[in-house]
Formats: C-alpha cells, sequence, structure tokens
C-alpha cells in the first residue's frame, strides 16, 4: 500500500529468531468445554453418535498443535518433539489439557493453545446434536477459561 505521500507502509512482520540459540521448551495449557448432563452422560456411556468423543479429540488437538504455522499467519513452523493431551471428566463438562514440547528458537505456546482449543471444539461438533434445545440454540454451552497453566525453557 501505497499513500499519497508516497511513503510505503509495512504492516506486519514475521519476527526473527535466527540469532537465538536451540533451548528445550515446553507450555502447557488448557481449557473447558461445559456440558449438559445428558450429554456428560452419553460421552462415559459411549453413547454418542459421531463415536469416540474424546478419542478424536485428542487426535484433533495434536493434528491442530502440529499445523499452528499454517492457522497463525506470523507463527513459525516449529519442529515439535512432543504434543499430549489429557481429559478430565467433570461433572458439568471436559477439562483439556494440551502439553507441547520442541528443541527450538521460539516457543510453543500457541500450539498448545491451539491443540486445547481444537480438542474443546472437536468435543462441541460431536456432541452439538445433544447440546441443542428445542430451538436449536446452545443455552449453556460453552468453552471457557483457556490459557497457558505453564512454561519452561532450559537449556
Amino acid at each position: 500500500m501505497t499513500p499519497k505521500n508516497g511513503t510505503i507502509h509495512k504492516f506486519v512482520n514475521m519476527v526473527d529468531i535466527s540469532s537465538k540459540s536451540m533451548i528445550f521448551r515446553m507450555t502447557e495449557a488448557e481449557g473447558t468445554i461445559c456440558l449438559s448432563s445428558e450429554t456428560m452422560d452419553a460421552l462415559k456411556k459411549g453413547m454418542v453418535k459421531k463415536g469416540n468423543v474424546l478419542a478424536t479429540a485428542e487426535i484433533a488437538g495434536i493434528l491442530a498443535a502440529k499445523k499452528t504455522h499454517e492457522l497463525l499467519p506470523l507463527c513459525h513452523q516449529i519442529p515439535i518433539t512432543s504434543v499430549n493431551l489429557f481429559f478430565h471428566l467433570i461433572d458439568d463438562g471436559v477439562k483439556v489439557r494440551c502439553i507441547v514440547n520442541a528443541t527450538y528458537r521460539t516457543g510453543v505456546e500457541m500450539e498448545a493453545l491451539m491443540g486445547v482449543s481444537t480438542a474443546l471444539l472437536t468435543i462441541w461438533d460431536m456432541v452439538k446434536y445433544i447440546e441443542k434445545d428445542g430451538k436449536g440454540q446452545y443455552q449453556n454451552t460453552r468453552i471457557e477459561g483457556i490459557k497457558i497453566i505453564k512454561k519452561v525453557k532450559r537449556e
């Protein structure tokens, strides 16, 4: 884009990390999806029409973490060494934790957040037919508390 005065503006920049050293990095993120008791019952009994909800969410979360650089325009492509997702059934939903490791020049925060977010969205997608009310609305379904809970940098 060239303004009237001829000055060229640059609006975004992928940060140059070439001078940073390769170190071990780990990030742990978590989030929760709040679901109805009917949905939780179907999930616990393995009665969801689309199949195994938690296994599917686990695979989706891993895949999302690996593809973060394809979805966030200024993220670096990071050689991830592991992605692990953990699921904890609570009374009114599912708490998801995603841990991502890499030895690289930049952290894996976005990868962990992408993993947990995608796992939560996958759960919603698989149970949405149970969660909808009579008018097709999601009165109580929600995703909340997505955050980084731990970050490690170690030489």
